[in-house]
């Protein structure tokens, strides 16, 4: 099959089959799109194209990247843009070879999640309940965050939860995470307490609305914005209003640290890894293992308190 002239569709025809063949959410697809036309714009300017790019160009595209300053995990997330969509166009017969397969990227550099301990974390769920212009938008903050610790959900997953997954008083909530792959997690007692106090709210209001002529929302977090439901960067602009008010430092503390404070607090208190990695939604445990961090502490105390050599030492 002929190659097409144009980048735009390389890049358009790549993140379509993404989507349709594996599945792949619409910010990895925007990810993936940014990345490419960088690449792409950068071939242009030497007098190359998707096309025609030989190998020697690409780790050349590389050089250029690392002394524009860019980070490590920027660079390594470039390169697989880039093999990926070189795999694609082989397997089309766009290009009879991958120049990209025997590149090594620059890896990732392996820090550990920024977290909170569980006294932060119940200083911020004290401050949701104050926090508000009035009595509904507290209720509101508490439902978030009180939702949030008590599942790990990303950030995205929350501020689009349905409002039917909210209905029954549920002790599971089922929620559609990354490629639109499902998972059930369970709640606490608060949440699920901070859950039907919002509900019961949302729904007054809901009603009002309808007294108006006004549609009904399908989101359990409605807005009158354009996507209609809160949206994250009003849900990070909150945390961060919260973190002050707890007395925490505020870059210390986003959506995505709450999330990783499930996962470091489950983990802590003996949970196994693998359950942790099917509340995280994560696809590999791979992912997940960033967090064994936490258990350090714990084996050593298992060791010095059951090792028969211990006792000696």
């Amino acid at each position: 099959m002929t190659a097409p002239d144009n980048g735009h569709i390389w890049i358009a025809s790549f993140v379509e089959a993404q989507a349709a063949e594996l599945g792949a959410a619409t910010n990895t697809q925007l990810a993936y799109a940014r990345d490419l036309k960088d690449f792409g714009s950068w071939l242009t300017g030497k007098g190359s194209s998707f096309a025609g790019a030989t190998r020697d160009q690409i780790e050349a595209y590389l050089v250029h990247c690392d002394a524009q300053g860019l980070a490590r995990a920027t660079r390594a997330r470039r390169l697989s843009a880039i093999k990926q969509l070189y795999r694609f166009a082989f397997e089309e017969g766009w290009r009879s070879e991958n120049p990209a397969i025997q590149i090594t990227g620059p890896g990732r550099d392996k820090r550990l999640p920024k977290t909170l301990s569980v006294e932060e974390v119940d200083r911020l769920m004290e401050a949701a309940t104050t926090h508000g212009r009035s009595p509904a938008d507290r209720v509101r903050n508490t439902c978030l965050m009180q939702v949030l610790y008590a599942t790990g959900m990303r950030v995205s997953e929350l501020v689009s939860l349905p409002v039917s997954a909210a209905r029954g008083d549920p002790q599971l909530l089922l929620i559609r995470g990354k490629g639109d792959k499902e998972r059930m997690v369970p709640l606490s007692p608060d949440a699920r307490e901070a859950l039907a106090t919002w509900l019961a709210l949302r729904d007054e209001a809901e009603e009002a609305g309808r007294q108006k002529s006004k549609a009904s929302s399908l989101f359990l977090f409605p807005s009158r914005g354009k996507a209609g439901h809160l949206t994250r960067h009003r849900f990070y602009l909150l945390v961060k209003d919260l973190a002050v008010e707890a007395g925490i430092s505020p870059d210390k503390v986003t959506p995505h640290t709450l999330r990783h404070a499930f996962a470091t607090h489950l983990l802590a208190g003996g949970a196994d890894l693998r359950a942790i990695q099917t509340l995280l939604g994560h696809a590999d445990v791979a992912t997940t293992e960033i967090y064994t961090h936490v258990l350090e502490d714990r084996l050593r105390d298992l060791v010095l308190d059951h090792h028969p050599l211990a006792g000696k030492a």
